[in-house]
Order: C-alpha cells, then structure tokens, then sequence
C-alpha cells in the first residue's frame, strides 16, 4: 500500500533495502568540523582564564581570617605563622549593623597564639609585670603610658575569657539556671572603669558570628568526614560490588532478577530505613508518628520551626513523619498500579534486557568503560572549582574608615600606610583605617563576572562532551553486536576500542555541536534560578509567575534536547553522519515508531530505574544501621560523630552514582538495540533474500508477541 505524502512530511521517509550495508561504517569523514575547530578554540582560552586566575587568586583568603591589616592568620611563611586565631579588641563593637554590610567589626583585630582565658583590663595590669606580660600578647606594638596606648588602640581596654570558633575568639558563654554568664561572671569590667553586663558580649558574639554559621556547619561536616572517610569508601565499594554482582546476574538470570527486584524495591519501600530516614518504610513511619503523639513540642509545625543546621530536630515532630508517610504511600501506589497496568509490557522489555545482556557479555569491556567517562568528569569538575575559586579570591584587600562618632568620612575607602598623614584622623580624632573586604577597580577585576560565567559555560560544554564522548563509544560497541549476522563471529575484534577512536577521530565537532547546545540551555536554566533566588523577596507577582513559567520550558526543553542527543549520537556511531542530520534520522525513526518507544524504551528505562533504588536503598539501609550504631557486631565500631547523616548522605549519593555508572550501560544497549531493531525492520523482511539481524531469542518475542513489524516496513521493496 502506497504511503501518504503527509506521512512521509511528518515522519520522514522510512530506510531501504542496503545489501551493502552490514553496521556501523568504517568508510567515514570528519563531521562538523566548524564546531570542532571552536571547542578547541574555547578550551584554549579556558586554560588561559585558568592561569590568569591562579596568577591573581589566593586561596588563603577562605582558609584562613584576616586581622585588620589584611594579613593572614595562622599562614605559613609569615610572621603570623603560629598565631592561627583572631582577636577582636571591643566584641561588643560587632554588634553594629555595619558587621552585616561590611562582613567586618568596626574595631581592631590581631591575629594571636591562643585566646584570652581570663579577665584583665589594660588598667588594671599596667602596674603588675607579670600581667602586663600576659597582656602584651594581644597589643599590636610595643606601647607605653596608660592613656596614650587607649586611645592610640594600641592594645585592648579589657580582655574576657574567649574560646576559639572558626579561628576567631569569642566570649565563652555558658548558661547554668537560665543565667548567662561569661568566665563565671555575670558582669565585667569594660577597661574604662565601668561595670557592663555579659549580654552585651552574647549580642556583639551573635552579630560577628552570624556569617560565620554556615562555616562552623561546614567545620563540623569536615570533621565527620575525616573520622568515617574509611567507612566509607567500605560502603561504596560494597555499592559497586552489590551493582557489579546484580548485573553478572541479569546478564544469566534476567528474567528471574528483574521481578526479584520489583518485589524487593516494594518490600523495601514498605518497611526500610534508608539514609536520614528520609526513605523510610510506610510501615516505620507511621510507628513514629504514632509515637511522637502526647510529645512534647512534637506538634511544631514545619513552618514555625523554620530551618536548622542539625536535621535531627526535624525527627521529633509528627508533621516530619507525616509528610514522609504520605510520600511514600504515593509512591508505592505509582508503582504497584504502573506493575499491574504495564505486566504485558515487562515481558517484553525483559526479552530486550535479555538481548542488553548477550551484548554486554560480548563486550564486557563495556562495563568498565564508565570508569574513563568518571575520570574525565571529575578533572571538568576540578578544574571548574579551582577555576571558581581562584577567581573568586582574585580580589585585593580594600580598606575603608570606621569610627564611633559621626564622621563625614565614614565608609570611605583608604590606606594604612598613609592614613595617619591624612585629614580624616584631624577632623574625626576616633576614625581608624580597618580591612573592609576583598575587591578591586581594575579591568580585571570588573570582568570577573565575566568570567565567572564563562567558566561555567566551559564547565557544562565540556561536561556535556565528555558524555557524549562516552555515549558514541558505546553505542558503537553495541552497533557492532547488533549487525553482526554471526553473533559474535562477525563483530569486530575490539568493538569498543575501535568505536572509541572513531568517535575522537571522525566525530569530535558533532560531539561539541551537540554538546554546545545543550550547554547552552543548561546556562540559560542556571541563570533563571539565580534570578529566581533574587526575586525571592520581591513583590512582584507577575514577574515570579513569568520566571516560573520560564524555568518550567527550558527544563522540559532540557529534558527533550537530552533525549534527542542520545539517540543523535547514536546515528552518528552508526552513519557517520554530521550531527543534525543524525538528529533528524533519529528523530524520524522515533516518531515512525512512537508505538515501540512507549512500549519499550520507557518501561526499560523505569526498570532500571528500579534497579537502581533497590541498590541505593539496601546499601542505605545497612549505612543507617551502621552509622547509628544500631548493629550490636559492630556497635563499638561506628565512629563518634557530630550529624550521622553526613556520611550515610555521602554513601546514598555515592552508591546511586555508582549503580547510574553500571546500569547506563544497560541502558545504552537497549537505547542501541532498540534503535537497531527499528531500522532493522525497515531495511529487511525477514526473507532468505532479505534477513533480520535481530537474534532469533529477540525476533520469537518482539515479531510474533505484542510488537509486530508496521506495514510501512513490510511494505518495502
């Protein structure tokens, strides 16, 4: 029967009988060379930000504080080298709002050896030389008479028992019955002969500390990491040997595996404790709901609590509870009603994982080859964050007039060397030269936004490449096994090595063309969010329901540009076609085929996905288990830690990453094969004259099952 014209303008024109042709072709051009020749370009001046960054950027000025005269604490190689924290003259000045604008207290700051761990006033040591000792190692100089060292700020009025936080010395605040107290005191005495109460140390300790939180959060985070880094690695390697054994298993049992692991991933979902119990099981979180119910305080709602910094407050209220409770009954029902509607379909994906599995087996090579695509992210990823921090550390020490009283030149910027000398020390007699911030006036500094932006771009661009590098290399590989007449007598002798070099030779700017629009869209969806973040507390209701509206298409373009891409890259290991022209032939294929991309693509895709969560979710139940001591064996050998989530956060996010590194084999060959198998039903028949490629296991399934050839492709001559 004769195909319409509109058909043919709507799916394209479906592929002929080639005798010539026997899988991917070897006879093949450079492709898009246009575009190769500008990603090397682009990577050239990336190494060259890269250098300029280094050359300017210190790192040191996130690491370690910086006193007043913008020189490093606790640097080695300096003559602050063993003085690592920072002493605040007047703590109480820091409750002033500039400590909010500025990120800087409006007094003097040292670096010192050790923090204070008495009270003292200048006043009261000046006469004792033991004292005046002990005092000199929180001057700035050598000082003499009383009254000139004050006002010279010179050294501090008073000192207070002080107790280090981020390398900064603040007033050791304790409270016993409701009373706070500082060295055990309820008042101390401001060095000016004046008797002051200890909360207005707490309210100067809370402004100076307010950006310094999510620092000694991050203090706390790192040293959890380094008491249970060993675990671990345990925990991961256990992830890669629990994926690596799940896919010797499908590759002889597929069938079996997959419906153990649907019913596993339910049972889990039913009754488990994963991670931060974030996943637990419907059963366990309704038993803490229950619990909680009569607590005290187990009532707050989320709202009214707002954010904090140790999660476990969120596990004693029943809202918590509730909200995980009915997630997981949702999800639970999406699965079991997908398993029930989809039964007939599993089948037929089960025999197309069969197939992935014959594949993988001839190239098990394959299985290793993730590893290469991890190792090359991780150095985009390196040399993004190096890149990201150089640069943002490019700055120079800006220093600007603070002062007590009022004074016309409050704010402005100055220097140290010359400050003395000027007229701001005549008009305001109180105005001291202080380190402010890190910034700069220069053309460099005014285009590191500039650059900023463009090191995310690289960052994406050559993360998206490094992908499609690694899926080109498989489904070349894959392609060899599909058209192989012979399996395996006909693939070549290193499909995957021989597709690996195809693509760097041939393909390399199809490879940067694809990338670079997905880059692209991936920067605009990145911009979007930031501007969202700043839109926040804006008013303007049109404006966030139009952000919105743009987050949502570019995501869902996002979504589609990837999926396009995959199977562009495809046709490319294939035909040796540029990249728009795969994209189109790819794309053409799929929609002449929509019916099977439902039925295969999509059901594989949620099965692997299963997989993955059941991995995920065993290795995390053991981590739990673990990590909070909870394992009587090993009870004993759990590490002491500040917020147990972080490592059991750290092996979820570790395993799935691995599991995704096994399983996007996997799902590369179905993607490959199933590509294969739709060409392969337009080019042939099934005749002596024209024969299928497809194995006679997948043909028995797919051709005489639910998915019978469309009459376009029999129809072919």
């Amino acid at each position: 029967m004769p195909h319409s014209p509109l058909l043919f303008l709507s799916t394209g024109t479906p592929q002929k009988y080639d005798p010539t042709f026997k899988g991917p072709i070897y006879d093949r051009g450079c492709t898009d060379i246009v575009c190769c020749v500008l990603l090397v370009v682009a990577i050239v001046g990336y190494v060259v930000v890269g250098v300029v960054a280094w050359t300017h950027g210190d790192p040191r000025k996130v690491i370690h504080p910086t006193d007043s005269r913008g020189q490093f604490c606790g640097q080695q190689g300096t003559p602050n080298e063993k003085k690592p924290f920072l002493f605040y003259f007047d703590i109480v000045k820091c409750a002033s709002p500039l400590v909010l604008l500025e990120f800087q207290c409006p007094t003097t700051q040292i670096c010192v050896s050790k923090c204070p761990d008495r009270y003292m006033t200048y006043l009261g040591a000046h006469g004792n030389p033991a004292s005046l000792d002990y005092y000199r190692n929180f001057c700035t100089s050598e000082f003499g008479a009383p009254p000139e060292v004050l006002k010279d700020r010179e050294c501090p009025a008073m000192l207070i028992p002080s107790t280090p936080l981020a390398r900064r010395c603040f007033p050791a605040i304790q409270a016993k019955k409701g009373v706070i107290m500082v060295g055990n005191k309820t008042t101390y005495d401001d060095g000016h002969g004046n008797r002051r109460n200890v909360t207005d140390l707490l309210e100067g300790a809370k402004q100076a500390n307010v950006v310094l939180e999510t620092r000694q959060l991050a203090m706390k985070i790192f040293e959890d990491y380094t008491v249970s880094w060993y675990w671990i690695i345990i925990g991961l390697v256990i992830a890669m040997v629990a994926s690596l054994i799940f896919i010797v298993l499908l590759r002889f049992l597929a069938g079996i595996m997959v419906w153990v692991m649907i019913v596993m991933v339910i049972l889990v979902l039913g009754y488990g404790e994963v991670t931060l119990r974030v996943l637990p099981g419907i059963f366990h979180c309704y038993m803490e709901y229950a619990k909680l119910k009569g607590e005290a305080g187990s009532d707050v709602s989320l709202t009214d609590l707002g954010f904090q910094t140790d999660l476990r407050v969120y596990l004693h209220l029943r809202q918590t509870w509730l909200a995980f409770l009915i997630i997981l009954c949702v999800l639970e029902l999406v699965i079991v009603l997908l398993l029930v509607f989809l039964r007939k379909r599993i089948l037929i994906a089960i025999a197309l994982i069969k197939e992935a599995s014959r594949a993988v087996g001839h190239v098990m090579s394959s299985l290793l080859f993730p590893l290469c695509t991890f190792f090359l992210l991780c150095l985009c990823i390196a040399y993004w964050a190096s890149t990201a921090v150089f640069l943002s550390t490019s700055n120079e020490a800006v220093y600007k007039v603070f002062n007590e009283s009022a004074c016309p030149f409050s704010g402005q910027t100055c220097k140290p060397e010359t400050f003395n000398t000027t007229n701001v020390t005549k008009v305001c007699s109180d105005a001291q030269c202080l380190f402010a911030f890190y910034g700069g006036e220069t053309a460099y500094h005014k285009y590191l936004v500039v650059l900023q932006f463009f090191n995310v771009f690289m960052f994406f661009w050559l993360a998206n490449f490094v992908i499609a590098l690694g899926q080109v290399t498989l489904a070349g590989a894959f392609a060899s096994y599909y058209w192989a007449f012979k399996k395996p007598d006909d693939m070549p002798a290193f499909p995957l090595f021989s597709a690996f070099g195809r693509a760097l030779r041939y393909h390399t700017g199809s490879l940067a063309f694809g990338s670079l629009v997905l880059a692209v869209v991936q920067v605009i969806r990145v911009t979007l969010e930031y501007l969202d973040h700043r839109l926040k507390a804006a008013e303007n209701k049109f404006a966030k329901f139009l952000l919105s509206c743009l987050k949502c298409c570019f995501w869902c373009l996002e979504k589609f540009i990837k999926f396009l891409n995959r199977n562009a890259y495809i046709m490319i290991a294939i035909y040796g076609t540029n990249f728009c022209t795969s994209a189109r032939n790819a794309f053409f294929l799929l929609m002449r085929n929509i019916i099977r991309v439902a039925v295969l693509d999509k059901v594989t895709d949620f099965l692997f996905f299963l997989g993955k969560l059941l991995i995920v979710g065993s290795v995390g139940i053991l981590a739990f288990f673990f990590f909070t001591q909870r394992i009587k064996l090993v009870q004993d050998t759990a590490p002491p830690l500040n917020y147990y989530w972080v490592p059991i956060l750290t092996v979820i996010v570790g395993s799935y990453l691995i599991a995704h590194g096994f399983f996007s084999v996997y799902g590369m060959c179905v993607d490959t094969l199933f590509l294969c198998f739709c060409e392969d039903l337009e080019r042939n028949d099934g005749s002596p004259e024209r024969p299928y490629y497809m194995s006679p296991e997948l043909s028995e399934i797919l051709l005489k099952g639910h998915l019978e050839p469309s009459k376009s492709a029999d129809s072919q001559g």
